[in-house]
């Protein structure tokens, strides 16, 4: 999938339900179904103190609010190959 291959990084998600966790992106699916590694809570730990000691997480699609990205390690002319040939 051409998101997974390009995205294969840290990731920060805002999930719907207002939480927000960081990892690294294990896989993902055409859904954009996701998941990770090694994740950490950005959101108050009180809040939802059952995440604490989550390490790999799985998140459905459709919960997903936002996924923010280093601009650091986003080469957009890497994309934009990518897209045109289809791959």
């Amino acid at each position: 999938m051409l998101f997974f291959s390009f995205f294969r990084t840290l990731v920060d998600q805002e999930l719907k339900n207002g939480i927000e966790v960081k990892g690294f992106l294990k896989s993902m699916d055409q859904y954009l179904n996701l998941k990770l590694d090694n994740i950490s809570m950005i959101t108050d730990e009180v809040k939802f103190p059952q995440l604490v000691a989550v390490r790999n997480l799985f998140i459905r699609g459709s919960m997903v609010r936002y996924i923010h990205l280093n601009p650091q390690s986003i080469s957009t002319d890497l994309l934009q190959d990518a897209s045109r040939r289809g791959k």
